[in-house]
């Protein structure tokens, strides 16, 4: 049975679906800030690619992205502009959907929290989890992270007693509010974690999900604001003085908009169908977000509504995009525009960099020097020469016709193994999430049919006619070679690997899946199209 696949994407966080396998893909996006961030790019790049392989996998796939547009800080952010809540996130999310547009980030359907079906959603859950004894209103008086917008604790505070420059100001209030009885879900969360070898990816982070389960333990969460200090929200069910607590709207996005609680005639997906627990979701987070919103939170609110074991999401937790060793932020002056980088690199080169130069799950160091260095290197060189050998080469000497051979060498047989081989890995790599590692695999491969190319040199072959079936066999094996790559490399580098595809005068490699990777996609006296640069070496002007 095939895998289905479906994907939801929101500002604080993107979603994919896959069936009977779902990711969830999520993302953080600071309205404060008014604009993105090389992180908000990678994260969607990173969703993007792993979505196109899901489908290259042979999984069905639904791309769904929006936003969530609640908050304090939103509320704040819009007041000290003079426009409107609702008019400054409309505005801001136009810089984001003209980014993903650049990027080449292709998805489904759109949703936004401020959507009625949303609300409606994060409403009857309130209702129910009221009904179920689960909510309870109560007085408090203690210190506010307007920053991330949640009360803090004691133990919150560093070894010097103090609040740390993470939570930004922080206030004292005192004010009456309702709790959601997380402490009666922490004691199953820390059991499912322990019990749950892959609920965290990678591993090392779970120690830090269950260290944050022992400071928060016996500790309930606040889900509501007086709507005299914030307004922008939704609104809480029988209670009209009060607006629901943006990490308890926004999560429930997740299944909102998946159909969770909808009416037939909403026009959302089948939840039924869309969430299955065949194979466990995974949830693809910044580490900024894994404590406590994701770990903690949305893990307990999912069992607090019925949600099984089975049914929970996988924790994929990314790391940061840091520049010299530090966290990017405008607030310092240290963030990169992406936006800048696609027109001044492109968009291919910047798309392959972002996923090519960071392991999943780990901080890596923005460097442009290096995005030219590995994109001129790894593609331009490599992978531009193999292309010009076997398709120039083709043309000039074969008349564009390729023609399979026989009687191969070791040599001939060893760059096929070198390519089943180069595809495992890829294939093992993608399937774990590590986009890089897959995309190296690949490269051995290019390497190898480069080095394969210098040693048979047919160039050399052409001077001779008793050569002829040598030739054809050796520029057979390499534009072959190309032909696999354009496959593989279409989750990170869609537009590329359709140029090789026209090039190849093989469309039918755009409906390729992995399972169909075998040795000779060509067919014998195929005739390819002419060749034309796909990966153009960027060349910047030195300063004068």
């Amino acid at each position: 049975m095939r895998a289905r696949c479906a994907v939801m994407m929101a500002y604080y966080r993107l979603l994919i679906f896959l069936l009977p396998v779902m990711f969830y893909l999520t993302t953080a996006i600071d309205y404060t800030n008014g604009s993105p961030h090389i992180g908000h790019a990678y994260e969607k790049v990173l969703a993007d690619v792993i979505t196109r392989y899901r489908r290259l996998r042979g999984d069905e796939a639904f791309f769904l992205t929006g936003v969530d547009q609640h908050g304090q800080k939103v509320q704040q952010t819009a007041e000290k502009e003079g426009v409107s809540p609702d008019v400054f996130v409309k505005r801001t999310t136009r810089k984001f959907l003209d980014l993903w547009e650049k990027l080449g980030v292709q998805y489904d359907g759109w949703a936004e929290t401020t959507d009625q079906r949303h609300k409606d959603c994060v409403q009857s859950i309130l209702l129910m989890l009221k009904q179920q004894g689960q909510l309870y209103k109560s007085a408090h008086s203690g210190h506010y992270s307007v920053r991330q917008e949640q009360f803090l604790s004691d133990r919150d505070r560093d070894a010097a007693g103090n609040f740390g420059p993470e939570w930004g100001e922080v206030v004292v209030i005192e004010e009456e509010n309702w709790y959601f009885k997380l402490s009666e879900h922490t004691a199953w969360l820390k059991s499912y974690l322990e019990g749950t070898p892959d609920a965290v990816l990678p591993v090392f982070r779970k120690a830090e999900l269950l260290n944050a389960i022992e400071r928060n333990s016996g500790t309930d969460l606040c889900i509501s604001r007086p709507k005299e200090r914030l307004h922008w929200g939704i609104e809480f069910p029988g209670d009209p003085d009060y607006v629901t607590y943006v990490w308890f709207d926004a999560l429930i996005n997740y299944i909102s908009f998946a159909g969770y609680h909808a009416a037939p005639d909403a026009g959302l997906p089948d939840f039924t169908r869309l969430w299955t627990s065949d194979e466990r979701p995974v949830h693809i987070i910044g580490k900024d977000i894994l404590v406590p919103a994701h770990g903690i939170y949305w893990l307990c609110m999912l069992h607090a509504i019925g949600f099984s074991n089975e049914e929970m999401p996988r924790l994929l937790v990314h790391g940061w995009w840091n520049l010299r060793g530090e966290k990017m932020s405008k607030s310092i002056g240290n963030s990169v525009d992406p936006h800048e980088l696609a027109e001044t690199f492109g968009t291919e080169a910047l798309r392959y960099y972002l996923v090519r130069d960071i392991a999943t799950g780990k901080d890596s160091d923005f460097d442009a020097e290096r995005l030219v260095m590995l994109y001129n290197t790894e593609l331009a060189n490599e992978l531009g020469n193999l292309c010009n050998r076997a398709l120039n080469m083709s043309q000039r000497f074969t008349a564009g016709v390729l023609h399979r051979g026989g009687a191969f060498t070791e040599d001939d047989l060893a760059l096929q193994t070198s390519l089943t081989q180069s595809t495992t890995a890829y294939r093992d790599a993608m399937d774990d999430f590590d986009i890089s590692k897959a995309l190296e695999a690949l490269n051995r491969h290019v390497a190898h049919c480069n080095g394969y190319a210098e040693r048979m040199k047919p160039w050399e072959l052409n001077k001779n006619l008793e050569n002829q079936d040598r030739l054809a066999t050796v520029l057979y094996h390499l534009a072959e070679s190309v032909a696999h790559a354009a496959v593989l490399l279409s989750p990170v580098l869609p537009a590329a690997a359709a140029q090789l595809a026209a090039q190849l005068e093989l469309p039918t490699l755009a409906h390729l899946k992995l399972p169909d990777l075998r040795w000779g996609l060509l067919p014998d006296a195929h005739l390819i199209g002419k060749p034309m640069p796909v990966f153009p070496k960027i060349l910047l002007e030195k300063p004068a």
